[in-house]
């Protein structure tokens, strides 16, 4: 009896464990199938997920959600990415009815796209980039009636793109780049995506023509992005219906013909149709051959005179006047042509915003104003000095040589001037000078060296001084001498925008308002796309950050310190604290902490010995755009939970956005307390995000962000 009741009670127990092993819920099972598809059991990145458990929506990287009418939450969100998993994708994940987003990109999975992984018909973001995915995208992708972002980048997809792509009418992000997909890109998916933001099919085998049903994208933003295709025929004129603010590549095709010149065409560079030999017409440095038509002969002959033998023309004269007449077409057509092209480049520094400036502009209307077109307080806009005169001057003991007349003082009155250090850096110590009429100016230090190079230096500085515009700070004088050189500019007031950001402790500040932020940010990208589009040497600043962005007293930003890398290069040494600078009367800083701002600049220019470019600056304008959103920065890795900084800031935002992570998540608390700002906010952060793409091609130029900063907020 007793060996009865000992078996009844294992028998029990063994039916308790049963039932507990099966009591994990229908959507934990169907994620252990992943756990069970990838190699090792996918080793750390799955360490919780046991098979134990009651529910799994304590597993790293499932999110659940309660459900009405639902005993159990049902999971919502899965996220393991970048974990090195090799594997495959389970078709038991399209069990998970209410899947919203499934993230697993940047691993090693391989195989095909499992068809009935679109029965998670809630699914509105999967992102699947970055593995080894190959075979046909299929046709049933577009069964998902919620589908907003799909992204199957970087993987061996092949074969066409289907039909049933037009499906997917609440598709926002559509992104099928680096993979093998090859035939016509189909015409008739494209009307019906109304909300298609971004569109990338680049580096694919893609062939036949450009749609013209693409023009219809009235939603899209940033880039247009089909290079590095097999792409032929000439480009739709319909792409000129596109947002302005829609940036193309269409590099790297077989297109051919002269481009269109109409709508978000005019907004394009070079860049965007390289490669494309069979291409002409602005932007491209290569006109379009014209046929000329040819005139008839015959009512010509007949009216041609009889020609007398005594005054025939000689063979050598003929051939003479031959050559001239051929040299004279040849002229007027260079005419013509140059004529043609500065027309282009004047229109592509035309004044195109419409709103005012605000703040101290004093009623300029332009985005950013060419030096013709600009108006300036009473004396500022005199005539330089002549470079000449400037060098006679120069060869002796050392003189001060204003910049612009409206601007004058003697040597002596700075000499004498009170000054105190406001810094030191790579680029010169900088001091404030008071002058005596009560002026204020900012005077920085060049160094010693460079003596040989003086006709180099002046016009390295005329150049300099001649970029006139209200955010960018302006130089006004320089003093050159074998042992001294100097620049004299304006002095800005109101320090600059680290300080502002973070305060004087590096921690944050909490008085920069949201309509600060925007006006620091719209003027910074106004005095960008000038020294970009409308200087005299198209400048590449090459150092964006927030120190580098000088606050007035109206919280107006002035960019400073470009052009000073190559005066640094000129006078051939590093600043030093010896010598006679103003009578030794200005105190030495013995140490300034140097910022740290790799993470301000683009991945190329990381490279030793790369060449500068305007992305540079578009990238790491990007970077301080986020770094206003976001109240972090960039610069220093965290040491506490309570850090303010962030690695990589970028990769921060990106992968919020990715996972949907709340806004409130991701913008300054600060700003918080403005609830009217959210929608400007989110459209200043997509801004932000074109301008930090990995891919210097696809960032937008300065100009175009200028103008989409612009509109946010009027």
């Amino acid at each position: 009896m007793r060996n009865k009741s000992l078996l009844l009670a294992l028998i029990v127990i063994h039916h308790s464990l049963h039932q507990l092993t099966l009591s994990l819920t229908p959507d934990g099972l169907s994620l252990l199938s992943l756990k069970s598809a990838v190699d090792g059991g996918g080793g750390s990145a799955f360490s919780d997920w046991n098979e134990d458990d009651a529910t799994p929506c304590r597993w790293t990287g499932v999110s659940c959600m309660n459900i009405s009418g639902d005993p159990d939450p049902r999971v919502v969100g899965l996220a393991v990415a970048g974990k090195n998993l090799r594997g495959y994708i389970p078709s038991e994940l399209g069990t998970l009815v209410y899947l919203r987003r499934l993230n697993l990109h940047s691993n090693n999975l391989y195989g095909p796209v499992p068809e009935p992984l679109f029965n998670a018909t809630s699914l509105h973001s999967l992102f699947l980039y970055s593995n080894n995915l190959s075979g046909p995208l299929p046709s049933s992708i577009c069964n998902l009636p919620r589908l907003q972002n799909l992204d199957l980048s970087n993987n061996s997809l092949s074969g066409s793109l289907p039909e049933s792509l037009g499906n997917c009418r609440q598709l926002q992000r559509l992104n099928l780049a680096r993979n093998d997909f090859s035939g016509d890109i189909p015409g008739g998916i494209w009307p019906p995506m109304d909300n298609l933001v971004q569109l990338d099919l680049s580096s694919n085998k893609l062939n036949g023509s450009i749609p013209k049903e693409i023009g219809e994208l009235k939603s899209l933003s940033g880039t247009l992005n089909l290079s590095y295709n097999h792409l032929t025929g000439e480009i739709p004129k319909s792409l000129g219906n596109l947002p302005m603010a829609v940036s193309f590549d269409l590099k790297g095709n077989n297109l051919s013909g002269e481009i269109p010149q109409t709508g978000s065409f005019s907004n394009q560079g070079p860049t965007a149709f390289l490669n494309n030999p069979l291409l002409c017409g602005f932007p491209l440095q290569k006109p379009c051959k014209n046929s000329p038509s040819s005139p008839s002969g015959g009512a010509q002959g007949a009216a041609r005179p009889r020609e007398s033998p005594k005054r025939g023309l000689s063979t050598g004269l003929i051939v003479l006047i031959s050559a001239a007449d051929a040299a004279g077409v040849a002229l007027i057509g260079l005419v013509i042509v140059y004529v043609y092209w500065k027309k282009k480049d004047s229109n592509s520094c035309s004044c195109t915003g419409k709103g005012k400036l605000g703040g101290n502009d004093r009623g300029r209307n332009c985005i950013f104003p060419c030096l013709a077109g600009m108006s300036l307080k009473a004396g500022d806009d005199s005539e330089m000095e002549d470079p000449e005169k400037a060098d006679r001057e120069g060869r002796g003991e050392g003189d001060l040589v204003a910049i612009d007349k409206g601007f004058t003082f003697e040597l002596d009155e700075l000499l004498r001037a009170s000054a105190y250090v406001l810094g030191k850096s790579g680029l010169g110590i900088v001091y404030k000078v008071v002058l005596g009429n009560g002026i204020p100016v900012a005077v920085r230090r060049l160094g010693e060296g460079g003596e040989q190079r003086y006709k180099e230096f002046v016009a390295e500085v005329q150049a300099i001084g001649r970029v006139k515009h209200p955010n960018i700070v302006r130089l006004r004088a320089y003093y050159w001498a074998p042992d001294e050189k100097l620049l004299i500019s304006d002095f800005i007031s109101n320090g600059n925008l680290a300080s502002a950001l973070r305060g004087k402790s590096g921690q944050p500040s909490s008085s920069l308002s949201w309509s600060t932020r925007l006006r620091i940010a719209k003027g910074t990208a106004r005095g960008l796309a000038y020294l970009h589009e409308c200087s005299p040497r198209k400048f590449v600043h090459g150092d964006i950050k927030p120190s580098n962005i000088l606050l007035d007293s109206d919280f107006q930003p002035h960019i400073s310190d470009f052009g000073l890398n190559r005066l640094i290069t000129i006078t051939g040494n590093n600043p030093s604290s010896s010598g006679g600078f103003i009578g030794g009367a200005l105190p030495y800083l013995k140490s300034v902490q140097s910022e740290r701002t790799n993470n301000y600049k683009a991945p190329e220019a990381r490279v030793p010995g790369s060449k500068p470019t305007q992305k540079w600056d578009i990238y790491s304008f990007g970077v301080v755009l986020l770094e206003l959103l976001s109240g972090k920065s960039p610069e220093l890795s965290p040491t506490t939970s309570t850090s303010i900084e962030v690695p990589d800031l970028v990769k921060w935002v990106r992968k919020g956005f990715e996972e949907e992570v709340p806004l409130s998540d991701m913008v300054d608390p600060v700003l918080l307390q403005e609830v009217h700002a959210k929608k400007e906010v989110l459209a200043a952060f997509h801004v932000a995000l074109a301008c930090t793409e990995a891919d210097p091609e696809v960032r937008p130029r300065m100009k175009t962000v200028a103008e989409n900063l612009e509109k946010i907020g009027t």
